[in-house]
């Protein structure tokens, strides 16, 4: 017998078992019955040679072709961000962890009013006065003028490397 039919599997091997099986009942290859009973011993299982025989009448899945790679020289914004969030979150990509750990808590305490301010007007039936409005506007706009004033002496700021001696 092989060696590694006597090898112990891992939650990882028995999750891969069980991801083949649903496929295969997505495929039509398997009854809703058939693989309930084979989850359940999958999951059971405790070696490889456990989890062969689940899969041994199944086609081998395929394999995901590789993405071709972008063209020299050109950069794509990442593919869940839209491009408006993908060109903000660059504006904040390059300040201090200082700023961005500010901007987080503002973040937070901005919609944590907002979501007790939603709350009261829903539960008295009519709109409140929108106070998160104080709370958001001028701490917004200090660390939006912090924020710029640090973003603007970066780079009027000459690097190491062009300093004359």
């Amino acid at each position: 017998m092989d060696d590694r039919q006597t090898m112990r599997a891992s939650d990882r091997d028995r999750q891969e078992v069980v991801d083949r099986l649903r496929s295969a009942v997505e495929d039509g290859r398997l009854k809703m019955d058939e693989y309930t009973d084979r989850m359940g011993r999958a999951y059971q299982a405790v070696t490889y040679g456990d989890l062969a025989p689940l899969h041994a009448d199944l086609p081998e899945p395929a394999r995901a072709l590789p993405e071709p790679a972008p063209a020299a020289g050109w950069v794509a914004a990442p593919p869940t961000m839209a491009p408006c969030a993908y060109h903000a979150w660059r504006l904040f990509a390059g300040l201090p962890a200082a700023l961005k750990v500010l901007w987080t808590i503002w973040l937070t305490a901005v919609l944590i009013n907002v979501v007790v301010w939603a709350l009261v007007s829903g539960t008295t039936g009519h709109l409140t006065y929108p106070w998160p409005v104080w709370v958001a506007g001028p701490y917004g706009a200090a660390l939006l003028a912090l924020s710029a004033a640090v973003t603007l002496f970066r780079r009027t700021r000459p690097s190491p490397s062009r300093r004359l001696p």
